[in-house]
């Protein structure tokens, strides 16, 4: 059993909170980098430089990539063979994001109660925290800031087996029209397909959250999700929506067992600044 303190994973999440509002992913700058290369559009090409000139200036004054950051979403791959010490993991973890947020100046988006009041908790805590048990003696955190104008887009259908991948290919793109420009394109689409109404959209936020280039290990499924590519960027809505043949950057598929009389369809899209962060103890 190998001992891991609670306040290892608050200074852990601070960091992240700090770290994914800011700082770019990669793989992420890489693929507006390939898509400028490939953008027919000249307006098109102007704004993926600006995107690409607002990353660059985040990263370097260490500001926030967008105004929006996001609700914090939390996905912990916890050990088995881990003993956390000294706290609560999920104090520790809004201990963290209390500290990451107002340490980091970023602005809090988090009200206590989604209807009558809607008193902002002025420190972006509660996390939505997405915790599983895996084998192993280590924590992964990978934190996923979501902003409302893509999050605001995801979309739940309840199909039945009948509707086949017809139905689930017109579920994903139908999303993408609808969200159009106020994704603040080009997207990243996570699509979740099986399990059951929640299952669904867990697996959405999860294929949302991957890294660019990372591709389902399921052939058929990787080669879904290069078919909804082509076909989400042949809409025309092109980066924040003035047209091209950039509207996204990647699909992520990810999927589930699910009943025999089901098939649930999430879509999650994050906007251009698909940022997350990770970190291992």
């Amino acid at each position: 059993m190998r001992e891991i303190p609670a306040e290892a994973i608050t200074a852990a999440v601070a960091k992240l909170a700090v770290e994914a509002c800011c700082d770019l992913p990669n793989e992420m700058k890489a693929a507006l980098e390939k898509a400028k290369a490939c953008e027919p559009s000249p307006v098109g090409r102007d704004i993926l430089d600006q995107l690409l000139e607002n990353a660059d200036i985040a990263k370097r004054e260490q500001v926030p990539i967008c105004q929006d950051t996001g609700l914090a979403v939390v996905f912990a791959d916890i050990g088995q063979d881990v003993h956390i010490t000294g706290g609560d993991f999920v104090e520790a973890v809004n201990k963290g994001i209390h500290e990451g947020y107002v340490g980091g100046f970023l602005r809090k988006s988090s009200v206590e109660e989604p209807l009558f009041e809607r008193r902002n908790t002025k420190d972006n805590t509660p996390a939505v925290i997405h915790a599983r048990i895996v084998p192993g003696d280590k924590i992964r955190l990978r934190l996923a800031p979501k902003g409302a104008g893509s999050e605001n887009k995801s979309v739940l259908k309840m199909l039945v087996p009948a509707d086949g991948i017809e139905g689930v290919r017109k579920v994903i793109l139908d999303a993408v029209k609808a969200a159009g420009p106020n994704s603040c394109p080009p997207m990243v689409v996570g699509v979740g397909i099986g399990g059951n109404m929640e299952l669904a959209c867990l697996c959405a936020k999860r294929a949302a959250a991957r890294d660019i280039g990372t591709r389902n290990h399921d052939p058929r499924y990787a080669a879904f999700e290069d078919e909804l590519l082509t076909l989400i960027n042949k809409t025309g809505i092109g980066p924040q929506g003035l047209g091209g043949e950039t509207t996204a950057v990647a699909v992520h598929v990810e999927w589930a067992p699910t009943h025999i009389a089901s098939l649930p369809v999430a879509v999650n899209i994050n906007c251009h600044a698909a940022r997350h962060a990770e970190a291992v103890l």
